[in-house]
């Protein structure tokens, strides 16, 4: 049986989810303030914590968030807040809470985020447990570059790799973004399981649906078959969803559900279907100004942005040039079976001298065409 506490210093809120919680099946410890609430941890046997955010007394909920994720790092924390409190709920997320809820509470999405949380803990345990031990367990970070920019870009990737928080990459076109995803991805428990990156630019808004979402049969015309979506063929891994910014607002919506409630449904579907993935977004706009300009979703815009890594041009990381040069050249000199030592000093000057408004995309395709 699952031991959950939950920590409100409002007195209906938290007696009302332990009665609903121990209906469910569940042992439950409750906590009038942070105090109470860690003396009970503290004790051991607690395997998932609700707690709201503010509360009354010295310890609030984010230092038991913050004691809980720093001493006993398999124990998720939900947190509960209030609308006002949104912000502080993304920094939250950012500190290693597994999820957050808005007062007042949709019962049943949070006894479904209890369910995955606790079913995510007895995996990973099991996997922890079954795994081969070795002396060196964690995969090196090999994307190019070694300047401070793309080192400050790299010790984030190590941070999140395995955090339960959604990733928003930010930067210019052809800066790498995907690779950068991919590297988070290859770092994580997930790295079995696939990485799927889908161009949201690419497809109109019913292609988009059915890509993400996947479609029944006779969902539309040509519609001739079923058809699963990237969603259900990431299952278990993770989803680069890329130029997110580009999403229309019907499509916004459905993404919500998927990030809030970790179900589908395909288009011309009624069936829910739950899936586990791990959603990895990029944009080269500015989604907090698409936010003020009624362009972007608020609420989806908190969820995606659960922690921000911004990717730097490559004119602010010239030191890393050569490295480029040298990889690309090796690179499509071994396509096109031809032996290339290098290029003139001359052209490598150019190179080093020109800024490069296209970025590594740029110097990639320069490179590809001699």
């Amino acid at each position: 049986m699952h031991k959950i506490l939950i920590i409100d210093d409002e007195k209906n809120i938290r007696e009302g989810l332990a009665a609903d919680f121990e209906m469910d099946g569940y042992e439950v410890a409750i906590a009038a303030n942070g105090k109470e609430g860690l003396d009970i941890i503290e004790k051991g046997g607690i395997q998932l914590v609700i707690t709201d955010l503010r509360m009354p007394g010295g310890i609030s909920g984010e230092e038991v968030l913050r004691q809980v994720t720093t001493k006993m790092p398999g124990i998720p924390v939900i947190v509960l807040t209030g609308h006002g409190s949104i912000d502080s709920a993304v920094k939250a997320m950012q500190n290693g809470a597994y999820d957050f809820l808005t007062k007042p509470l949709n019962l049943e999405h949070l006894e479904t985020i209890v369910r995955k949380a606790l079913q995510n803990r007895t995996a990973e345990t099991a996997s922890v447990d079954s795994a081969p031990k070795t002396a060196n367990s964690v995969t090196s970070i090999d994307f190019i570059g070694e300047g401070p920019a793309i080192q400050k870009v790299k010790e984030l990737v190590k941070k999140v790799a395995d955090a339960k928080i959604s990733v928003l990459i930010t930067g210019e076109t052809g800066t790498g973004k995907e690779v950068v995803a991919n590297e988070i991805h290859k770092l994580s428990s997930r790295k079995d399981k696939a990485f799927i990156p889908v161009v949201c630019s690419s497809l109109s808004e019913t292609l988009l649906e059915s890509e993400l979402f996947g479609h029944e049969k006779g969902a539309f015309t040509g519609a001739e078959t079923a058809h699963k979506g990237k969603f259900e063929l990431a299952e278990g891994g993770t989803i680069f969803l890329d130029e997110i910014g580009e999403i229309n607002p019907s499509i916004q919506v459905k993404l919500l559900r998927v990030l809030q409630e970790k179900k589908i449904e395909r288009v011309g579907g009624e069936e829910s279907i739950d899936v586990n993935v791990r959603v990895i977004a990029a944009t080269n706009r500015n989604l907090e100004e698409e936010v003020k300009a009624g362009r972007f979703r608020e609420d989806l815009y908190f969820r995606l942005n659960g922690i921000q890594i911004e990717v730097p041009p490559l004119r602010e990381r010239k030191e890393d040039l050569p490295f480029f040069i040298e990889s690309f050249v090796k690179k499509y000199s071994e396509e096109n079976q031809r032996q290339v030592n290098g290029i003139e000093e001359k052209a490598k000057k150019a190179l080093l001298n020109y800024i490069w408004p296209g970025n590594i995309r740029e110097l990639q395709h320069c490179l590809k065409a001699q």
